[in-house]
């Protein structure tokens, strides 16, 4: 089994690195990942810079490839130019914070594993719901490397991916697992103004979740019960229960 690992946190990441280490046992992994954090860029991808690709190293041995570009930017390069043949698995994480509900459209973590999907290979992102640098990811590392196995064996349907988060605590205290369909919130932006040293006008957005969908079966919820909540995903945004209506609009052209 080949399997492309990546994620939006930055290739120096912990949950990357424990991921990593859990997959390794069970495949060969290359990490192809952003050279810094590019959390919340969505599924952008670079078009008009150069993308340069470094090699990086742990203890002496090349851990991956640092790229100065996009989570999407980070599998592209990684199955047609890091993999000489295309990997079994994309598998995207370990981000730090619940990637659920409205996040999902902004996660660079679940961008990457769209891309997989949209290159025709089985992908996984997988988030730990917390914001703590030194939290443990083995827990999280080991029920991916067993879910991986899975999928590989299992295949997944055409154009779907499978979101994962996983609650941050101990082992003992996980209430299993359960599959979630994609939950609602409302968000509450403001924009803090502030002044930089030179007296120039910035903004900081400061959001949080105001509204919480009620609906129990809901990754929201599922995670906020300490279950691992997974959601197959699909990248086609088209509403195809409202197709029929809109043809009967009288739209000039």
């Amino acid at each position: 089994m080949r399997i492309l690992l990546t994620n939006d946190d930055g290739i120096h990441a912990p949950g990357l690195d424990a991921l990593y280490r859990q997959l390794k046992s069970i495949a060969e992994v290359k990490v192809v990942a952003p050279e810094v954090e590019q959390s919340a860029v969505g599924h952008a991808i670079t078009i008009y810079n150069p993308l340069r690709v470094t090699e990086v190293h742990k203890q002496k041995n090349l851990f991956g490839y640092g790229v100065n570009g996009t989570p999407a930017d980070c599998v592209k390069l990684g199955i047609k130019v890091i993999f000489p043949d295309p990997p079994d698995l994309v598998i995207s994480g370990i981000n730090l914070g619940m990637n659920a509900g409205d996040c999902i459209i902004y996660s660079g973590t679940v961008s990457a594993a769209a891309e997989g999907v949209i290159r025709g290979i089985p992908s996984i992102a997988v988030s730990l719901d917390t914001y703590d640098a030194l939290a443990d990811f083995s827990y999280a590392a080991g029920f991916i490397k067993r879910l991986a196995q899975l999928v590989y064996k299992n295949g997944l349907p055409a154009e779907t991916l499978l979101n994962v988060n996983i609650p941050a605590v101990t082992p003992d205290k996980i209430g299993g697992v359960r599959i979630a369909r994609q939950g609602r919130f409302t968000f509450k932006d403001v924009f803090v103004k502030r002044h930089d040293p030179k007296g120039r006008t910035y903004y900081w957005l400061e959001s949080e979740d105001i509204k919480i969908d009620p609906n129990m079966d809901c990754d929201l919820n599922i995670i906020r019960q300490n279950k691992i909540s997974i959601t197959p995903i699909k990248y086609d945004l088209t509403n195809y229960s409202y197709l029929e209506e809109l043809k009967k609009w009288p739209i000039p052209c």
